[in-house]
């Protein structure tokens, strides 16, 4: 399989299907795409012939077949590979994991615009700003820090359900916008948030962006360069 990948630095929906990808150590080629929004740049040319949405991540197997949306992604390989607990085996805990994802897919619409990924770089400065200024972030973060206690309080942890997971995939990308502009947490989500950062896979993910060493303007709104 081949995995199309944006800049691992700033792209938090590919690092979902790569970091997934990587923990249960499904083979895959990966194949990053400097996100570039030129048109006739490399990115167009090649996103536009294997994605109708033209966005990362983008699954292919050899014949060509592709999955896009990293729900999709997720369910695929877990269909593929049903020798790994990529959902918990549980019925009700497999439920309750694919709506933490749904919910992670479509929301926390505030935290995603006013803090963007960004790997290579730790905000707390501004963080303290939007977190004095912005109720509506502050009710984003509410929320992940209840889902995540809950779950990590029910399971025993140390990942949402136990073991690692899609659902854990899922969340990794926010454990690191919550890192890097350092955004409070109580102490069992806290705890959750280091155990993402500290798996292996996660960390393979962010040792790669940081050394990336790539500055896109479009998605630093923070910096005027590096």
């Amino acid at each position: 399989m081949k995995l199309y990948i944006g800049n691992k630095n700033y792209s938090s929906w590919s690092m979902r299907s790569g970091v997934l990808l990587t923990a249960f150590g499904i083979p895959f080629e990966e194949v990053k795409l400097r996100f570039d929004f030129i048109p006739g740049s490399e990115w167009h040319r090649v996103i536009a012939g294997i994605s109708p949405t033209r966005r990362v991540p983008v699954l292919v197997e050899d014949d060509g077949f592709t999955v896009w949306e990293t729900v999709a992604i997720a369910e695929y390989v877990a269909e593929r590979h049903p020798e790994h607990a990529i959902w918990p085996r549980d019925a009700r805990a497999r439920s309750l994991a694919r709506s933490l994802c749904a919910e992670m897919h479509g929301g926390f619409g505030r935290l995603r615009t006013v803090c963007p990924m960004n790997i290579e770089v730790f905000f707390p400065d501004i963080g303290r700003k939007l977190w004095a200024e912005d109720e509506a972030l502050r009710a984003d973060v509410a929320r992940l820090d209840q889902a995540w206690s809950e779950a990590v309080a029910a399971s025993g942890g140390p990942f949402l359900f136990g073991a690692f997971g899609a659902v854990d995939a899922f969340f990794a990308p926010v454990a690191v916008r919550l890192s890097r502009f350092g955004l409070p947490l109580s102490e069992a989500a806290a705890a959750y948030r280091d155990a993402l950062l500290a798996h292996p896979a996660v960390e393979d993910w962010v040792a790669d962006a940081m050394r990336e060493q790539d500055f896109v303007p479009e998605d630093e709104p923070y910096r005027q360069g590096r």
